[in-house]
C-alpha cells in the first residue's frame, strides 16, 4: 500500500471514529408531496386511523413510541399522565387523542352491560376541554393552529359518541317525560343533564332515536349546511314511521319530527388540577336555531349546528312520494285536508315563509330551496318555513279555503293576539298549482266567483241558499291577513292546454273526490231527479245542466270557468309579488314560449315587482338560478323590513343603531270594490 493510500485510510478512519465518539445522528433530507404535507399537518386518529404527528412528537418527548401505543394505549396514557416536564398544551392534546384511540379500540359491550367506552369518551372530552380552556393560551390565540382544530374534533366526536351511548343505555318505553334537569351515575361518573334549551316537537316527552348528524349521507340534497363550532350535532327522532297528513290529530299543523340538537359537555373546575380530578360532567342540550353561541369559561364560542340532517332524514322517511300519488287519485292511505309542517319549533320572532307545492307533489318538491334558505345565516335568523301539504285532487276553491283556514288556525294557536313578528309580513311561495293557490290566498274574489258558479250550475233560490250556507267561503274571500309578499314559480294563472292532453284527461278520469267533500257540497244540491252527489254530479233541476264538482286537473284547463274568472282577480293592496318563469327552449320568442307545461302568457302577471325567466322545464323551483333569485328577493325583503322598522321606530341618538322592537300588528288588507310535478327522491343511508 502506498503512502497516499495509507494516508487516505487513516483520514477516513479518523472521521468515522470522531462521528462515533460524538454520538451525533446523521441527518438526511428529502422532498415530500403535497398530500404528505397535508397528512403530516392534519392527519390524526380520526382522519387516517393513526396518531397525529403532534402526538408522535409528544410521545417521543416522553420516551414512548407511537406505534406501540396502538395496542398499549392505556399504558401510554398512564406514562404521559404522570410525567412532568412536558408543556400542558402538548400533554393534554395528546392525552385526548390517546383516550380517543382507547375508546375506538374497546369492544362494544353486550346489551345490558355497562359500556366501558363511555368512560373513554368522557376522558377524551375532559382532556380536550382542558386543552381548550385551562392552558396558558386562549382558543383565540390558537385560532389558526391545526392542533386546536384537531382537539376540537376529538371533543365533538367524543361528546357525540358518549351522548348516543348514554341514550341507548337509558332508552326506555317509559311514558314519563324527560326531566328538564336530571342526575344519574354511570361508569363512576356523575352526569347532570339540562334539557331546558330544547322542546321536542308536538309535545313529545322523549325521542325514539338519537342519530349523529355526521353518520347520515343524503342523495337528492345538493348541499349540507352546517355551522362549525363547539358541540355534537345530533338528530332527535320523535316519529319512527311514514308520516300522515295529520288528519287524526286535533291540530292542522305539526312540527318536523326530526329536529337537530347540539349537545355540549361542560366540566366545572377552577384549576387544571381540579379539572383532571373531577368525575362530574354537565350535559347541556341546545336548539341551534335559537342559540348561535354559548359562554364557556367566560369565553364566547360558536355553537356547532347541522341544518340539513334533520330535514333530509324527515323527507327520506316521510313516504310523501307514494302518499301524494295515492291522494291525487283519491285512493286509500291518502289524506283529505291540508296540513302544515313546521320546519322548526314555532319562533315568534321569525317571519314565516309558507311553501305550496304543485299538482301530485308534496313537501319533497322544496327539498333544495328549503335547505338553501335554512343554510343561509341571514335568512335563517329572519325566517321560519311552513310547508303546506295538501290533497292535490281537490278543486282549487276548496283547497284555497281550507289552506287559508289551516294557516290562520295555526297562527292563532301560537299567537292568539296576533302581536308576534311571526304573524306579520308572511311570504308565500307557490310552484305550479301551488302558485295559483298562493294568488287566491292573496287576492279578492268580489261577488263574481260565487255568482258565476251559481249561474253555471242553474241553481234555484232554495238550492243556492243551501249551498251558500255550506260553501260560500269557497268562492268569497279577501287577501289573507298578514301576507306581505308572494313568489310565483311556473304558475299557470290562466290555465294550461296540457290539461287537455289525452293522457292527462285519462288521469283526471281516475281521480276520486273525497266523499265528505261531495256530501258537503253536492248533498245540498240534490234536485227532483235525486242525483247522487257521491258520484261527483247531480241534476240540480230536471232539464237543467247537471252540477259538476271539478277536480284539480279540471281547474287547470285553459277553458275552465273557475280559471277564467280568477285569472284577473286583484292582488291585495300593498302585497308585493314576483314571478319566476321557466323557458324550455330559449330559441323560441318569449311570448310564445313555455316550460313544457305552462305557457309564458299564463305564468306572466302584470304588476310584478320582478320577473325572472330561467332556461328550465316545469320544475323550475329546483334550479340553482331560481333558488338564487328567491334568496335575492328574501334578502332584499329583510333589508326592506329593517329600513321600514327603523323608520317606524327611529333611534333617539342617530349615531346608535336602534334595537328593533316587535312589529305592531298590521290591519287586515281590505277587500277591493300545474301540471304534475315530479318530486326528487331523497334517500338517507346511515
Amino acid at each position: 500500500m502506498s503512502d497516499a493510500m495509507r494516508g487516505a485510510v487513516r483520514f477516513w478512519s479518523g472521521l468515522l471514529c470522531l462521528a462515533i465518539l460524538s454520538g451525533c445522528a446523521m441527518v438526511e433530507i428529502r422532498s415530500i408531496s403535497a398530500s404528505e404535507y397535508i397528512n403530516h399537518k392534519r392527519g390524526d386518529i380520526l382522519t387516517s386511523g393513526a396518531l397525529s404527528a403532534s402526538a408522535d412528537e409528544t410521545l417521543q418527548m416522553a420516551g414512548l413510541e407511537a406505534k406501540n401505543c396502538g395496542s398499549l394505549a392505556q399504558a401510554c396514557i398512564d406514562v404521559l399522565t404522570n410525567l412532568s416536564g412536558i408543556p400542558d398544551e402538548k400533554r393534554l392534546a395528546t392525552l385526548a387523542e390517546l383516550w380517543l384511540l382507547q375508546a375506538m379500540n374497546l369492544p362494544t359491550p353486550v346489551k345490558g352491560v355497562e359500556n366501558p367506552k363511555v368512560n373513554a369518551w368522557l376522558q377524551t372530552a375532559r382532556y380536550a376541554y382542558g386543552y381548550l380552556f385551562y392552558t396558558q393560551r386562549s382558543p383565540s390565540q390558537r385560532a389558526f393552529e391545526d392542533r386546536q382544530t384537531q382537539v376540537l374534533d376529538y371533543y365533538n366526536y367524543a361528546v357525540q359518541e358518549a351522548t348516543t351511548a348514554l341514550f341507548h343505555a337509558y332508552a326506555t318505553d317509559d311514558p314519563e317525560p324527560l326531566k328538564r334537569t336530571d342526575e344519574m351515575t354511570y361508569g363512576g361518573w356523575r352526569i347532570v343533564t339540562d334539557l331546558s334549551g330544547i322542546r321536542l316537537p308536538g309535545g313529545q316527552v322523549r325521542p325514539k332515536e338519537l342519530i349523529p348528524a355526521s353518520s347520515l349521507s343524503f342523495s337528492g340534497v345538493r348541499s349540507v349546511y352546517r355551522r362549525d363550532g363547539f358541540g355534537a350535532e345530533l338528530v332527535a327522532v320523535v316519529d319512527d314511521g311514514p308520516l300522515s297528513s295529520g288528519d287524526d290529530t286535533n291540530e292542522p299543523f305539526s312540527e318536523m319530527p326530526s329536529p337537530t340538537l347540539t349537545v355540549v359537555f361542560k366540566f366545572h373546575a377552577e384549576t387544571l388540577d381540579e379539572l383532571l380530578k373531577t368525575r362530574t360532567v354537565y350535559i347541556d342540550v341546545y336548539d341551534p336555531y335559537r342559540k348561535q353561541s354559548i359562554l364557556l369559561r367566560s369565553l364566547r364560542v360558536p355553537l356547532a349546528a347541522n341544518f340539513t340532517a334533520g330535514y333530509g332524514l324527515w323527507l327520506a322517511r316521510s313516504g310523501f312520494a307514494t302518499q301524494s300519488l295515492r291522494t291525487l287519485l283519491g285512493r286509500e292511505d291518502g289524506f283529505e285536508h291540508p296540513h302544515i309542517y313546521m320546519m322548526q319549533p314555532y319562533d315568534p320572532d321569525r317571519r314565516i315563509i309558507v311553501m305550496l307545492h304543485g299538482l301530485g307533489s308534496s313537501p319533497e318538491a322544496w327539498v333544495n330551496l328549503a335547505n338553501e334558505i335554512m343554510g343561509d345565516e341571514t335568512l335563517r335568523r329572519n325566517y321560519q318555513i311552513w310547508q303546506v301539504y295538501y290533497p292535490t285532487n281537490l278543486p282549487l276553491a276548496y283547497n284555497q279555503a281550507y289552506i287559508r283556514r289551516a294557516i290562520l288556525e295555526t297562527l292563532h294557536h301560537f299567537d292568539p293576539d296576533g302581536m308576534a313578528r311571526a304573524s306579520q309580513d308572511m311570504v308565500l311561495i307557490g310552484h305550479s298549482m301551488g302558485g295559483v293557490l298562493a294568488r287566491l290566498l292573496s287576492s279578492s274574489s268580489g261577488e263574481g266567483l260565487w255568482e258565476g258558479w251559481a249561474q253555471d250550475n242553474a241553481m234555484d233560490p232554495e238550492q243556492q241558499a243551501q249551498l251558500e250556507a255550506r260553501a260560500a267561503q269557497l268562492f268569497r274571500f279577501d287577501p289573507m291577513p298578514g301576507v306581505e309578499r308572494v313568489i310565483f314559480l311556473a304558475s299557470p294563472h290562466r290555465g294550461t292546454s296540457m290539461a287537455r292532453n289525452t293522457l292527462v284527461r285519462w288521469l283526471s278520469g281516475l281521480i276520486r273526490l273525497p266523499l265528505n267533500m261531495l256530501e258537503s257540497v253536492g248533498g245540498a244540491l240534490k234536485g227532483k231527479s235525486g242525483g247522487n252527489a257521491g258520484a261527483g254530479k247531480t241534476d240540480a233541476l230536471e232539464g237543467k245542466r247537471p252540477l259538476k264538482l271539478p277536480t284539480s286537473i279540471d281547474n287547470l284547463d285553459v277553458g275552465d270557468p273557475f280559471v277564467l274568472r280568477t285569472a284577473d282577480l286583484p292582488i291585495g293592496e300593498g302585497i308585493r309579488y314576483h314571478s319566476v318563469i321557466g323557458q324550455k327552449d330559449m330559441s323560441v320568442p318569449l311570448e310564445a314560449s313555455d316550460d313544457g307545461v305552462v305557457p309564458y302568457w299564463s305564468a306572466y302577471l302584470e304588476g310584478a315587482e320582478s320577473q325572472k325567466v330561467i332556461q328550465s322545464g316545469h320544475s323550475v323551483q329546483e334550479t340553482p338560478e331560481a333558488i338564487l333569485e328567491i334568496r335575492r328577493i328574501l334578502h332584499e325583503d329583510v333589508e326592506n323590513e329593517v329600513q321600514r322598522r327603523a323608520r317606524s321606530f327611529p333611534a333617539q341618538d342617530p349615531a346608535v343603531a336602534p334595537a328593533l322592537p316587535p312589529v305592531p300588528p298590521r290591519a287586515a288588507t281590505p277587500a277591493s270594490a300545474g301540471a304534475a310535478n315530479p318530486s326528487p327522491a331523497v334517500d338517507a343511508r346511515p
